[in-house]
């Protein structure tokens, strides 16, 4: 037994030192110490994709001069997924020198009936992804609870004075509905968004019974508050998962809500080398 288990160690120790990104992925996941920038190229957190949304968003923040952002989650559930935004928000605003408040939405009582075909009602039932309120509110240390139906919580959040920034939002209503009741705060003013918001959707890939696509849920949602709006607009971030050393189905999930007429939309904010000016070596 004792060989067998060395041989296992030894065939995976040898698999990923033929798969680099792995390899550092593994490492940075064990060092409690890893740079905050490595942990979320290389997929070492948790929830990645939640690392990347709070990530772009507060470095957009920054090369803005914004000094605080807001992140949500819509839909929480148990609420491991905000204890774990969290956490995030708080190493990851702290490496980046933005401030990041977090907040979770959710109706606390498990999904509500479905109203339509477009909410997937042979995906979804009532009541699925209760929340013990109490429990989750003592586990909390910064992050906010806003407990209701979104139709009734999202408009008045948005109108809150003391609401930074929103920079990323992780949607995770699982109905159509919902999620177009929480596009809703997508109509507060520009100065409690950035001029791009990062958006993760958590209903767009999931198991063969759930057959997402354009005509229901999620992306359904997306379809139609595109048609609503002619200067905001939800797009996919195209070739995400080329960019990324360890692709992974989160990536296709990740989109963008680009507020065409804010502000801030046209101010530059990209780092990189202007080739046309960059000086050509001496010979």
């Amino acid at each position: 037994m004792i060989f067998k288990n060395s041989l296992r160690s030894m065939r995976a120790n040898l698999a990923l030192a033929l798969d680099p990104p792995r390899f550092k992925q593994r490492r940075l996941i064990r060092d409690g110490n890893a740079p905050v920038e490595e942990k979320i190229n290389f997929d070492a957190y948790p929830r990645p994709h939640f690392a990347y949304g709070v990530h772009r968003a507060a470095m957009q923040a920054k090369a803005l001069d914004i000094d605080a952002i807001s992140v949500i989650e819509f839909g929480c559930a148990g609420g491991n997924g905000l204890l774990a935004l969290e956490a995030m928000a708080l190493e990851i605003g702290k490496d980046v020198g933005v401030r990041v408040d977090v907040y979770g939405f959710d109706i606390g009582e498990g999904l509500p009936k479905p109203l339509d075909y477009r909410d997937l009602p042979y995906a979804w039932k009532m009541e699925q992804f209760k929340m013990d309120v109490p429990k989750l509110e003592a586990r909390l240390t910064t992050a906010q609870l806003v407990i209701g139906d979104v139709a009734d919580t999202v408009e008045p959040f948005g109108q809150r004075e003391d609401l930074a920034p929103v920079g990323f939002i992780s949607f995770d209503l699982d109905f159509y509905s919902s999620t177009m009741a929480a596009f809703k705060i997508f109509d507060a003013e520009s100065t409690k968004m950035l001029p791009r918001v990062y958006c993760y959707f958590d209903d767009i890939i999931g198991p063969d019974n759930e057959l997402h696509c354009e005509y229901v849920g999620e992306l359904l949602a997306i379809k139609d508050f595109n048609k609503s709006k002619s200067t905001k607009k939800i797009a996919q971030i195209n070739g995400l998962s080329w960019k990324r050393y360890i692709p992974a189905p989160w990536n296709d999930s990740m989109f963008i809500m680009h507020a065409f007429e804010h502000p801030l939309y046209g101010v530059y904010i990209d780092t990189k080398v202007d080739m046309d000016l960059a000086l050509e070596p001496t010979s």
